[in-house]
């Protein structure tokens, strides 16, 4: 692998504590203090709950939290499809990335490349697209950079509209797969949501056996949309079989396949 740059009370009475709390807020007449209201901390900023304290950013740019969860679901997803991907990358924490992205700070230097662990000489290259509409100018500059980078496979992440005559040449351009996500797509790994079901490819293999034993064929399976969010996320084409598992009191527990087409 190469070029890897960088989960009691009546709710009607108050407790003494809050009591306490609301007393200390009461100017001398009674009224609310507006003083009183807002934190002691320098910035002057309200005290915010600490069960959402953790989700407030309050350290950099709207800009690099978006890049940065953008690289970190791109990796995951990586990951999930097979690649390899070192664990200090999948680790890096948003004050590490801003600190190491804010040096200086280029779109090519969140590009990354990686090989299929069970296959090195299968490559795939992320290259994140300026913040400007994609042309077949930008489209072409890509290509130059890669063409020379023996590649099996490109994922392309947007940060604005790609261009129609753009989007008609990148399969005109590129002799291999090309993936396109908008930034917004991956700012949360949909796989991790606790009401997306599990996803398990099949392998060759595994999809034999089970026509075999259900004695059906490929068109004959419940079927998933090749733009389906998870087929994407897993970079799935025609003809995979997804063994999906659903386990929740509302759909209850049980197995079933879908076949991408």
């Amino acid at each position: 692998m190469d070029q890897f740059l960088p989960s009691q009370q009546s709710v009607l009475t108050m407790d003494s504590a809050a009591s306490t709390a609301a007393t200390a807020a009461l100017a001398p007449n009674g009224a609310a203090d507006p003083a009183a209201a807002i934190d002691d901390d320098d910035d002057g900023v309200p005290e915010v709950a600490a069960c959402i304290s953790s989700m407030v950013d309050r350290g950099g740019s709207v800009e690099s939290h978006r890049l940065f969860l953008a690289r970190r679901t791109a990796l995951e997803m990586l990951r999930d499809r097979g690649y390899s991907v070192p664990e200090e990358e999948l680790a890096r924490t948003l004050p590490e990335f801003r600190a190491w992205w804010a040096d200086k700070p280029e779109l090519e230097r969140l590009a990354f490349s990686t090989t299929l662990a069970s296959d090195p000489s299968n490559k795939v290259k992320v290259v994140f697209c300026p913040p400007e509409p994609v042309k077949i100018a930008v489209i072409r500059e890509i290509y130059s950079g890669v063409k020379e980078d023996n590649l099996s496979r490109l994922i392309l992440i947007l940060q604005s509209r790609v261009m129609s005559r753009a989007k008609e040449s990148i399969k005109e351009i590129f002799p291999f797969k090309v993936d396109t996500f908008q930034i917004t797509e991956l700012l949360v790994n949909i796989t991790k949501h606790v009401l997306k079901p599990k996803h398990e490819v099949l392998t060759a293999e595994e999809k034999a056996k089970l026509l075999k034993e259900y004695n059906v064929v490929d068109s004959q399976l419940p079927r998933m949309l090749e733009t389906d969010a998870v087929a994407r996320y897993h970079g799935l084409g025609k003809g995979t079989v997804v063994k999906v598992t659903y386990d929740s009191e509302l759909t209850g527990n049980h197995v079933t396949y879908r076949c991408i087409f």
